[in-house]
């Protein structure tokens, strides 16, 4: 058995400055910057509790915006996409890079925020 939820929207940027990309991103959502977790690649924005995490991340490849998706066990997680018609294009620090059967890239994280074993849903992994 293993859980899992939605668990953000990540904003990806390719831009010279995360500061102007998340300071548009702040007001276009109306959300403050979480300025005392902002590093060199994410800017996290402020959400209210129970909603999922928003983070601007700089990057190298083009813009887009990709989902994450939470759980405590990120291999029989990624199994259990996989067998919906995701498919592994890699792996970075502690998540997966997957893309869905439409072409949207997402990753699979270890738990992001702190409700989330009350609300999270949970599988029956199988073991055949």
């Amino acid at each position: 058995m293993h859980r899992s939820r939605w668990a953000s929207v990540i904003i990806d940027c390719q831009t010279g400055s995360l500061a102007e990309a998340a300071a548009f991103w702040s007001g276009a959502f109306g959300m403050p910057i979480v300025e005392n977790e902002v590093n060199e690649l994410y800017a996290p924005l402020r959400t209210r509790p129970g909603e999922p995490n928003i983070e601007v991340q700089k990057v190298d490849h083009p813009s887009r915006a990709h989902l994450d998706i939470e759980t405590d066990d990120i291999e029989a997680e990624t199994r259990r996409l996989e067998k919906l018609g995701a498919v592994r294009i890699g792996r970075i620090k502690r998540w997966q890079v997957m893309e869905a059967p439409t072409g949207q890239r997402f990753c699979v994280v270890p738990p992001q925020r702190p409700d989330f074993l009350e609300n999270a849903n949970v599988w029956r992994d199988e073991t055949a």
